[in-house]
């Protein structure tokens, strides 16, 4: 199995949508992601298997050195193949490349081990405010 990696590549909408669904476990609703991408964000990777999307990463940032990790996701059964590290790994390269100094990202408990152990983060306090 050969993983090509492809930084900023044309995203479309309802491929990413359907890969979203099926790595976080929810409903398929079609997201205007290609719109949200070029608005918001630094950097986004695609993990591809030929032509299909099997992988997704992205940064969004504050205009300035801040970016934040957000939607690392690996199509189910995939996981456990390095995809994910891969792709943070190669977005944080691109952030690098591209000016950013520092990168945020928050995670749940069971995560822990991939961000930190496996793609390198630190751990830190943080806060959430639920605000709906």
């Amino acid at each position: 199995m050969t993983t090509n990696l492809r930084i900023r590549f044309t995203v479309d909408d309802e491929v990413l949508s359907r890969l979203h669904a099926d790595a976080f476990g929810s409903n398929y609703t079609l997201s205007p992601w290609r719109e949200r991408l070029e608005r918001h964000s630094r950097s986004w990777i695609g993990a591809f298997i030929d032509e299909r999307l099997i992988g997704f990463v992205h940064a969004i940032w504050d205009g300035g050195r801040h970016a934040f990790l957000l939607d690392t996701m690996v199509a189910p059964g995939l996981h456990r193949h390095g995809i994910g590290t891969q792709l943070v790994s190669a977005l944080v390269d691109d952030l690098r490349g591209l000016g950013i100094e520092w990168l945020h990202v928050d995670y749940e408990p069971h995560l822990n081990d991939f961000y930190r152990k496996a793609c390198g983060f630190n751990a830190t306090d943080a806060g959430l405010l639920r605000l709906n």
